[in-house]
């Protein structure tokens, strides 16, 4: 097979992709939403645009960059500037001013307005809410670590994070940063709060969580708020007990027990349903939960490990339980919450 080669003063770029990305952009209307979210803007008439920096920006990490000072290769991509329409391309130091002056609160407000915008995007409705307060190992200096309660790392320093995501799209709804000695229930309801702000008026369907989410005045909110939920309970000693006085398990697969029964913890004002989820370690030696230290010196319950989910679904155990092992996002109590598209007639 013959090549024929030949020259162009045309110039070429190897990020061709970049077009369809720059598309992207232009059919969402991105450039018009930056200009709504109250950017910082730049000191000086000779300032770069807010917009270009945050495209550059991501220009940069959609081409492989990994730090500020990759951004000079794109920066020096003749072909990505007119494909941009950009007049003049910023440098990576630029873009880091830009970044630094983003405080608390102006990070708050922009990226309020940028989810609203971005959830307002999608056709979707009647939304399945996951929440996770997960805990983080820091190793170094960071901003924010601090001990606290680390069960893979105890002693070392830690941030405690609250994660919201969309199970029906899988995207993060909202990431609040917290200290790593923070309680895991700390700031819930505003955080509850700013994320269903950001989400701009779509309806939830179903809120699942972590332990850290089962205090009693956040299921109190989501009874007033009618929202249907599905929370894993820490395990505490009276929790334990209702677990042992049940009886009538039903055996839902090899090694796995479940039941459903009406619980009031000490804390709550009135009972509420509990799922219980019981498996045998001998037979799913991989099974989550955790074993019931009450009663670890007993033979017939120490071969189990146990969980609980609070729930105000009327669906059989079964039902709930088949939900939550479709999909495998495990919390603090090591309960496995699902992410699969729940029915819009809830």
């Amino acid at each position: 097979m013959e090549f024929e080669l030949r020259f162009t003063d045309k110039e070429i770029t190897a990020w061709d992709g970049m077009g369809l990305m720059k598309r992207m952009l232009n059919r969402t209307g991105f450039d018009s939403a930056m200009e709504v979210c109250d950017l910082p803007q730049p000191g000086s008439n000779r300032g770069y645009s807010p917009t270009q920096l945050i495209v550059q920006f991501m220009l940069s990490v959609w081409c492989g960059a990994n730090r500020f000072e990759h951004s000079e290769v794109t920066r020096h991509d003749p072909v990505l500037q007119k494909l941009f329409g950009f007049k003049r391309m910023a440098n990576f130091k630029a873009i880091m001013r830009f970044f630094r002056k983003f405080d608390q609160a102006t990070t708050m407000h922009v990226f309020g307005r940028l989810y609203r915008w971005f959830f307002g995007k999608l056709q979707l409705n009647h939304l399945t809410l996951d929440l996770d307060s997960t805990v983080m190992t820091r190793y170094g200096e960071q901003e924010g670590a601090a001990r606290g309660y680390n069960p893979r790392k105890p002693g070392r320093y830690s941030h405690h994070p609250l994660m919201a995501f969309i199970a029906d799209a899988r995207m993060i709804a909202n990431l609040w940063l917290r200290p790593g000695n923070s309680h895991s229930a700390n700031n819930a309801l505003a955080f509850l709060d700013d994320t269903l702000d950001k989400l701009g008026g779509k309806q939830v369907a179903l809120l699942r969580a972590d332990s850290g989410f089962s205090d009693a005045a956040f299921l109190n909110d989501l009874d007033q708020r009618s929202t249907h939920y599905l929370i894993a309970l820490k395990l505490n000693q009276p929790l334990q007990n209702a677990l042992v006085d049940q009886t009538g398990w039903w055996v839902l697969d090899e090694g796995i027990e479940v039941i459903a029964f009406d619980y009031q913890a000490p804390c709550w004002d009135k009972p509420r349903r509990i799922v219980g989820i019981r498996q045998k370690i001998d037979v799913r030696p991989d099974a989550k939960g955790k074993q019931l230290s009450l009663f670890a010196d007993d033979p017939a319950l120490a071969c189990y490990r146990f969980g609980a989910l609070v729930t105000d679904l009327d669906l059989s155990a079964e039902e709930l339980w088949r939900q939550m092992s479709w999909y495998s996002i495990l919390f603090h109590s090591n309960m496995p919450l699902v992410t699969n598209h729940w029915p819009t007639t809830l």
